[in-house]
């Protein structure tokens, strides 16, 4: 299985930007929830938005609600992180993770990772 995570770049602060991540290889998509994590230097990599096998259930950090929305098209492969008022906080390189059955908020569950994409807020 491989992930491919796409989308990021430079924006100011308040603008939108939407990351994608597709999946490859010999899998049931339909079955499978996939998270999103990001990385600051020097700090750990932290939760910030999950989606359930189907795409009916979400799970997000409290400092996204409102403002990020997740979502999944089994018919693509692909999950998307639709990220709006972006703050300069929100700067950090962008993961997503797969996993079979139940979404979660726990990095260990998710054994494939995408190689990550740079979001930038400029205040």
């Amino acid at each position: 299985v491989q992930l491919q995570a796409s989308g990021g770049g430079s924006v100011q602060a308040g603008g939108s930007l939407r990351l994608s991540c597709a999946a490859s290889g010999h899998i049931d998509f339909f079955t499978y929830s996939m998270a999103w994590y990001r990385k600051v230097p020097g700090k750990e990599r932290d939760f910030v938005a999950t989606i359930g096998e189907s795409g009916g259930r979400t799970d997000y950090v409290d400092s996204v609600k409102g403002r990020f929305t997740v979502s999944k098209d089994n018919a693509r492969n692909t999950v998307y992180l639709q990220m709006t008022s972006l703050k300069p906080e929100d700067t950090a390189i962008y993961y997503c993770a797969l996993k079979s059955g139940y979404h979660s908020t726990l990095q260990w569950q998710y054994p494939y990772w995408g190689q990550g994409t740079q979001v930038t807020v400029s205040s």
